[in-house]
């Protein structure tokens, strides 16, 4: 596996890699620190053996994998939504509520069940034990699109795609609140700032939460760089009280959009992790869009395009799904 160190790496290699290596790999700090003891990390020809060596941006780093372990999880016949498939990949659309590999507490039912049912032994093995063919992924209550490799040719390609942003993905929430270039609030938080055509920008680190070791939090002293842009597409409500977005992705990191856009004081309608108890007013959206809105059973949040580029064929791809009923009736309430 290859990637680019980015600018203004932490002083350790350890850390850098931790910060940098594409999430579909799946690295823990600690497994990195493996990985550099036992001679698998190399800056071009040179073999980095010390977790506190430094790294410049720009570095080239190459990751030596071990073998992968035998696949645990076990094929179940469950219905699949499926936009493209060829000889090295799949294009699926997950509904929401469907977790999309094995994991404590969800040991079947997950996407990667399906897809052994449906792929055979096609699928890449470069995910790992759990995550076969897995390239990235997106939350259990999050429906859209992923793409899944179905050869470790495919895998690592898509995965340098991944590293190097250069992948379009573009979500749709519905959210709590407008963004609005003018409002003080957020000219004065950090990160936060619009760009050309009002579309919303936030730019920060990502890490666990210090207390809370289920959710993910901003940073700015520690993590990972995260970049989510929001653009307006719809106002709900008189006075306006809640938006329809359209985010698109520089990086992808767990649950980015759901802590960027809480952050910045915009939560997804449904969101029972990082929305809060904020309610829509009877005043602003009327009974029925209050009441849809407080009873959605989800995080209201569907990626709806992807884009990437074959990585055997060469071949510029791109996908769009719907938006699913759910959030499509939602939306319809809201607009009444």
């Amino acid at each position: 596996m290859r990637f680019t160190i980015a600018d203004d790496p932490p002083p350790r290699l350890d850390k850098a890699l931790a910060r940098d290596a594409p999430d579909a790999a799946g690295l823990s700090r600690t497994r990195l620190v493996k990985l550099i003891a036992g001679g698998q990390v190399r800056r071009g020809e040179e073999v980095l053996r010390d977790p506190k060596a430094r790294v410049q941006p720009g570095d080239e780093i190459t990751l030596r994998l071990p073998a992968n372990e035998e696949i645990a999880a076990q094929p179940e016949a469950i219905p699949l939504d499926i936009l493209h498939e060829d000889a090295d990949l799949i294009v699926v659309n997950k509904p929401a509520g469907m977790v999309v590999h094995p994991a404590p507490g969800n040991p079947s039912g997950t996407l990667v069940n399906a897809l052994l049912a449906h792929c055979g032994e096609s699928l890449s093995g470069i995910g790992g034990a759990r995550r076969p063919g897995i390239v990235h992924r997106i939350d259990k209550d999050t429906s859209g699109l992923l793409v899944v490799a179905k050869s470790d040719r495919a895998h690592q390609g898509l995965a340098e795609q991944f590293a190097a942003h250069s992948v379009a993905r573009e979500y749709r929430a519905l959210v709590h609140g407008v963004p609005d270039a003018g409002d003080p609030r957020l000219a004065g938080l950090r990160g936060v700032r619009f760009e050309s055509g009002g579309v919303l920008c936030l730019t920060t680190l990502i890490d666990r939460h210090r207390t809370d070791r289920q959710k993910q939090a901003v940073c700015f002293d520690r993590g990972r760089r995260a970049v989510t842009r929001a653009r307006l597409l719809e106002r709900f409500g008189d006075p306006p009280a809640a938006a329809h977005l359209s985010c698109r992705l520089e990086t992808g990191r767990t649950h980015q959009i759901r802590v960027h856009l809480a952050y910045a004081g915009f939560g997804l309608i449904g969101d029972p992790v990082y929305g809060g108890t904020r309610r829509l007013s009877h005043r602003a959206v009327g009974p029925e869009g209050a009441a849809a809105a407080a009873a959605f059973p989800r995080q209201a949040l569907h990626a709806a395009e992807l884009g990437f580029v074959h990585p055997l064929t060469g071949a510029d791809l791109r996908f769009e799904a719907p938006m699913p009923a759910d959030m499509a009736t939602l939306r319809a309430v809201l607009c009444e």
